[in-house]
């Protein structure tokens, strides 16, 4: 297969808090939570992403080991890592979504935990794999703050309470589960396979990427596929920003950020 990535920063003055390994034999893209309030943790979320997905990298290339159960064992790992000094009960201890796919004995598995999209183009149709339970949390404190302007005192307190109202919510049941510092919520990813030799192409998108179709509406699927194959996925990312761009207050497109980290992985086959 023909595999190619690109990943970009929302701000070129911050880290980059996705992170993502792509070849023919495995895909591991993750996106890392932002952090509005304390975390416990004194490295960061985008260490904690890099180290997560270097772990989960190196579980997963075992065909022998199940996703959920490498996605375990890197969340224990990395949490051996730091449990000291940092306070891993801390709520806002850092975390990651994190999508997965490898082909194994004639099929393509994956596993999806958070908001990472999974994009599969088989003979069958496009399917699309996501995990939207962040977004049915927090709802009010939402929509209070998709009311202000980008930027505003009223949009940061905001955005402060409705991380506040999601971290009440996380890996939790009757919430949304996310890789952090408990290897068990692993055991609540989406995860399914397809007949390796029904798919045409996949992509693999943060949401800082998805934003095409998944907030601004603006494309589809097929679209943002075609993008992909015909243009690459800098050009992609290129056009969510210029989308971005023309909505500054993100206030026509209502976001917690102007601009999100941007990750899209692209597969296709050759022949």
């Amino acid at each position: 297969m023909r595999v190619c990535a690109a990943s970009e920063a929302g701000d070129p003055t911050v880290p980059n808090e996705d992170w993502a390994l792509a070849g023919e034999n495995l895909i591991v893209v993750l996106d890392g939570a932002t952090a509005r309030t304390g975390t416990g943790c004194e490295h960061g979320v985008t260490w904690y992403a890099a180290k997560l997905g270097s772990a989960l990298a190196g579980l997963a290339v075992d065909r022998d080991t199940h996703l959920v159960d490498a996605l375990a064992q890197g969340i224990r790992a990395v949490a051996d890592q730091h449990r000291h000094p940092c306070d891993l009960d801390h709520p806002g201890t850092p975390s990651a979504a994190t999508a997965v796919l490898r082909p194994r004995d004639g099929s393509l598995e994956f596993l999806v935990l958070g908001d990472v999209t999974v994009v599969i183009d088989t003979a069958d149709g496009i399917r699309v794999v996501t995990d939207d339970r962040v977004d049915r949390t927090a709802r009010a404190e939402r929509e209070e703050a998709d009311r202000h302007p980008f930027g505003s005192a009223a949009k940061r307190a905001a955005l402060l309470r409705m991380k506040h109202a999601e971290l009440a919510a996380r890996n939790r049941p009757g919430g949304y589960w996310v890789a952090a510092a408990d290897p068990d919520a692993a055991s609540h990813a989406i995860t399914g396979e397809v007949p390796l030799d029904s798919v045409r192409r996949l992509a693999v998108l943060t949401d800082g990427a998805a934003r095409l179709v998944a907030l601004f509406g603006l494309l589809d699927w097929a679209d943002v596929l075609d993008i992909l194959d015909k243009e690459g996925p800098v050009a992609l990312i290129h056009r969510v920003r210029v989308v971005e761009a023309a909505d500054p207050a993100c206030l026509r497109w209502t976001r917690n950020k102007s601009s999100d980290d941007a990750t899209a992985v692209y597969a296709a086959r050759t022949g």
